[in-house]
């Protein structure tokens, strides 16, 4: 219900699949990372209690980002910084995966659709490197 990607000891993604389901907070991303990305299952009644987050200066070198897979089927090609092919997998309608590093490509199985949530602001071209498969 959790499969990590990993290449050479780098992790390339994280696919929590729609039937995940664990009781309390998980959070599946080391603290080192720039988007972190956790579950929650609470209970009727629990309280979050109100909160402010800090303004806390942080570099980001590095965009990841999370799909939610809102409906649909996606074959996820995964590559390495050499733009080498490595593997892939297919998400689909309630999976949640985070692209971690390397290279990612997409193609779409069925009709879909996909939230993405990627740290800001937003650089335009100037953060992708585009090649051919």
């Amino acid at each position: 219900m959790i499969e990590k990607i990993e290449h050479q000891g780098n992790l390339l993604a994280i696919i929590i699949r729609a039937n995940y389901q664990k009781d309390g907070i998980s959070f599946f991303t080391p603290n080192d990372f720039s988007q972190q990305l956790g579950y929650m299952n609470r209970k009727k009644g629990y309280v979050i209690e109100p909160h402010i987050h800090k303004l806390v200066e942080r570099k980001v070198v590095l965009t990841q980002e999370v799909l939610y897979i809102k409906s649909g089927s996606v074959l996820v090609n995964f590559y390495d910084e050499s733009q080498l092919f490595l593997e892939h997998r297919i998400v689909v309608t309630g999976d949640v995966i985070l692209l971690a590093s390397g290279g990612h490509g997409f193609e779409m199985l069925e009709d879909s659709e996909m939230i993405e949530i990627k740290q800001g602001p937003y650089v335009g071209e100037e953060d992708k490197v585009r090649f051919k498969p």
